[in-house]
């Protein structure tokens, strides 16, 4: 029962796809380093607003 409980708040409302961390890093060039921050926010799987509104890339210039 705990198991099923934990799932039903980990779940996303119907509709809402889950994206990979790993995969939304690698897509968007982000460093190890930010990977293991969102990671450690979110878990493996997130919402694509969420991972895009917590994501922070390192400047290239200036």
């Amino acid at each position: 029962m705990a198991a099923n409980l934990q799932e039903k708040m980990h779940a996303s409302p119907p509709g809402e796809e889950l994206w990979s961390v790993f995969d939304f890093a690698r897509r968007y060039r982000l460093a190890k380093s930010e990977e293991n921050r969102l990671v450690a926010l979110f878990g493996t799987m997130a919402s694509p607003g969420d991972l895009l509104l917590s994501a922070r890339r390192v400047e290239m210039f200036g």
